[in-house]
């Protein structure tokens, strides 16, 4: 059939048949936490609040705007402003740590985040409760349909130990259980290998009560630890309702590393780095106190002149060099979950020399790019990683298998935790004349 088009210049794209990794999501939170539904929650809200049901599954919020409709915070202020029975009080305060948490987040600079919540605030939530019903999509469970998800915390963790009761004061948290529940938290991300949890140790504890407390977790050098950190103090912020409080870190934390992500990049470590929207921290720390901290992988949160508060801590729970730094642990986690997330084309594909060059050039270009943004170390990308995908590790039994297999390394910068400089007094030189 002749060409019906005028004279003129005409372009014809063709696909290259090249195959791109696109990096993985590492900005978006999950928070668990008590939620429960306002009588002041009006039907005519826009949005929507959401249902008792909706609220126990995993709940995409885009702005804190819309977290405040959906979750009914103007309602549940009211509500606690009126409320004089000691017992409603409690269960409706028991609220706000994940208000203030999900405020904290994008007040730092987060963009999206996950929500889920337990709507029974008067009672206990017991490890298993925690831990959720995957297929009703319920607590940690929940979140295992997520990918997207890079970072959880429960705010409402230490509340979680105890029911509410009728007497005038707080109930008291219960170590033990908290442990419990840090514990679940902990599984759910190690076996998810894509996010970390950001945990935070019980309320009004002095450092060295903080330091014994991490000596009950679980040992360093486990594997779970790789995927753990703990922040400390808490801070005081001027709350939600515009009553101040003190509520544990890990929102705001959380926002912090969004930030970071999104100006420096996920290897840059997340310290050094403003708390916005916080006025004070519940306990100031000696360079005694934190050094302490430091070795038994506590992320401290100090005051210093002139600057304000700040994250001055970007470590793991781990004791192993390989990841004992967080931003190691994240850029590795980020670098695997890009590369599977966009490698599932090779499934059924011939296992043959075409494809493990696919293969080969797809993730060397991707680790290039990474290599160029300065996340991994070296003069050149030969000394930064390597990509091995051929005949030396594809043998005769793993093609009878099935199996492609595609050795990766990478050298990750890790951060300049401690500057030294020395500083040596010269004697004082004589001028000479000529």
């Amino acid at each position: 059939m002749p060409n019906q088009n005028p004279p003129g210049v005409f372009v014809k794209e063709i696909p290259s048949g090249v195959r791109m990794i696109a990096g993985a999501s590492t900005s978006v939170p999950a928070f668990l936490g008590y939620t429960t539904a306002s009588a002041a929650d009006g039907p005519d809200a826009t949005p929507k609040p959401f249902s008792e049901a909706e609220r126990a599954i995993p709940q995409r919020i885009g702005s804190w705007r819309e977290f405040a409709a959906r979750y009914g915070v103007e309602g549940l202020a009211k509500e606690l402003a009126d409320a004089t029975d000691p017992a409603a009080i409690h269960t409706l305060q028991r609220c706000l740590p994940l208000a203030e948490a999900v405020h904290g987040f994008f007040a730092n600079g987060g963009s999206a985040c996950y929500v889920v919540g337990f709507t029974s605030p008067h009672g206990a939530v017991s490890p298993e409760d925690l831990k959720g019903d995957p297929d009703a999509r319920t607590g940690l469970a929940g979140l295992e349909s997520v990918p997207e998800v890079a970072m959880v915390a429960v705010p409402s963790l230490w509340d979680m130990t105890a029911n509410v009761s009728a007497e005038k004061e707080v109930p008291a948290p219960d170590h033990a259980a908290g442990v419990s529940r840090m514990a679940e938290v902990v599984k759910h991300c190690t076996g998810q290998r894509d996010r970390l949890a950001i945990l935070d140790p019980p309320p009004g504890r002095t450092p060295e009560q903080v330091a014994a407390f991490v000596d009950t977790l679980d040992t360093r050098d486990s594997d779970a630890a790789a995927f753990t950190t703990l922040y400390y103090p808490w801070i005081t912020v001027p709350g939600v309702d515009a009553v101040e409080r003190t509520v544990p870190p890990c929102g705001h934390v959380a926002g912090v590393w969004a930030r970071t992500d999104a100006e420096r990049g996920v290897f840059k470590a997340p310290a050094n780095q403003n708390l916005r929207s916080a006025r004070s921290v519940e306990t100031l720390l000696t360079d005694d106190q934190h050094g302490e901290l430091n070795t038994k992988g506590v992320n401290c949160l100090r005051v210093f002149p002139d600057r304000g508060l700040l994250v001055w801590g970007a470590r793991t729970r781990s004791d192993t060099r390989d990841w004992r730094y967080l931003n190691v642990r994240r850029l590795v986690s980020y670098l695997s979950d890009s590369i599977h997330q966009s490698s599932t084309w090779a499934v059924f594909e011939p296992n043959d020399e075409r494809l493990w060059a696919t293969l080969r050039h797809s993730v060397t270009s991707f680790l290039t790019d990474q290599w160029r943004q300065g996340a991994l170390m070296g003069r050149t990308p030969d000394e930064a990683f390597y990509v091995i995908c051929d005949g030396t590790n594809n043998t005769t039994e793993t093609l009878a298998d099935g199996t492609v297999v595609c050795d990766i390394g990478v050298a990750p910068v890790r951060p300049a935790e401690f500057v030294h400089f020395t500083i040596t007094q010269a004697a004082g030189r004589s001028g000479t004349t000529t």
